[in-house]
């Protein structure tokens, strides 16, 4: 870092994700923005990158947006020039693009933070969130690796009761809001609710394998075997994180006519006993959770509470009747920020205030078999 601070990339900046990773660097906002179920900005929230020191803020995006202009920069394609003297590089823009362009990134100098799940498993690359394992990029060889959306929002309201009482066995169920999917599906969505309301014709599904527009969709991701992508993740990218391959994870993931914002519920079985009072204490003093427990006043977590907000909310605390060992809990976040750009952002600032921006040796870089 110069004396004027970090020069940072980022990667995949014309897309959804990168439009939130603008933001929580603190960019100026042309004004146009995906709609989400509340118009999408952080109103009230500092920028996660706001204790960042920032010399330079480069976006990259793909040839067809090389060149044009974004928020008053230029957009910049990725090549081997073009990623040279940066300090931070900060990734939204797929596993394919990820796989190739991270590495040269770190061998270059600069400290990935990638948001795509190609690295999230690697053994020599740190899975990290912000709130819940920090000391696990001590040891970063140029690549940091950002969760899956429904597992940062989980692990999130899980750390501090498993470091009170232990966690045996989850039981997960997720309703996945379209803006998880891209651009284009939150406008299938607009597109077949308005036509549905209408009384006309709804438009064949293009996104996701039917309608969704007032629809559930048991199938969240790619089925790979009995399972969907996005299942395995949640399973393998929790017991990575917890640092407890022991954990037994059931997961079901599902799509919901919902914009944006994630919910989840969770069946969590503790290892040594937990009380709902204790639990709900525990979550309140918690980093990053903001407890909304009141259901008598209607008082619990909401997707369109969630929309803009850095917090993951944790609600419906109580005992599970069938098992006096497991709690239910509902867990909602912004897939968007906290589950994809603000953790990302946070990581970068987590690696400033430990001292780990800094060159990695580039015959240590990772490198994907």
């Amino acid at each position: 870092m110069s004396n004027e601070g970090y020069r940072i990339a980022v990667v995949g900046a014309t897309g959804q994700v990168g439009s939130v990773l603008l933001d929580e660097l603190g960019v100026p906002d042309d004004g146009k923005r995906t709609p989400t179920a509340a118009g999408g900005a952080a109103d009230g929230f500092p920028p996660a990158g706001a204790g960042l020191p920032v010399r330079e803020i480069v976006p990259f995006g793909s040839e067809r947006s090389a060149g044009s202009t974004l928020r008053g920069m230029t957009v910049q394609p990725l090549n081997d020039e073009t990623i040279q003297g940066f300090d931070i590089a900060v990734f939204s823009a797929g596993g394919s693009v990820s796989r190739e362009w991270a590495p040269k990134f770190a061998k270059a100098g600069a400290v990935v933070v990638d948001n795509s799940s190609a690295w999230r498993m690697h053994d020599d690359v740190p899975l990290v969130v912000s709130e819940v394992n920090p000391e696990a990029l001590d040891d970063h060889r140029g690549i940091v690796a950002n969760p899956n959306c429904s597992t940062m929002q989980l692990m999130v309201a899980l750390r501090p009761l498993q470091q009170e009482a232990g966690i045996e066995r989850l039981v997960v169920s997720t309703f996945q809001a379209v803006s998880g999917t891209g651009k284009a599906a939150v406008e299938e969505l607009l597109e077949e609710s308005r036509a549905v309301l209408d009384g006309a014709d709804v438009p064949a599904a293009r996104s996701y394998a039917h309608q969704i527009a007032f629809n559930v969709l048991p199938h969240a991701g790619a089925f790979v075997d009995d399972h969907t992508d996005e299942e395995h993740k949640l399973i393998n990218e929790t017991r990575k994180i917890l640092g407890d391959p022991t954990i037994r994870i059931s997961a079901t993931c599902t799509r919901v006519p919902v914009i944006n914002g994630h919910s989840e519920t969770a069946n969590v079985e503790t290892r040594e006993p937990l009380s709902p009072e204790r639990a709900r204490e525990l979550l309140e003093a918690a980093p990053g959770v903001e407890v909304r427990d009141d259901p008598q006043n209607a008082a619990y977590p909401l997707a369109i509470d969630a929309d803009g907000r850095p917090d993951v909310l944790v609600g419906r605390i109580r005992r599970d009747r069938g098992n006096d060992r497991a709690l239910d809990l509902f867990v909602v976040g912004d897939n968007l920020r906290k589950g994809a750009a603000t953790n990302t952002i946070q990581l970068a600032v987590v690696l400033h205030e430990r001292g780990l921006v800094r060159p990695t040796a580039a015959d240590a870089v990772p490198a994907l078999a």
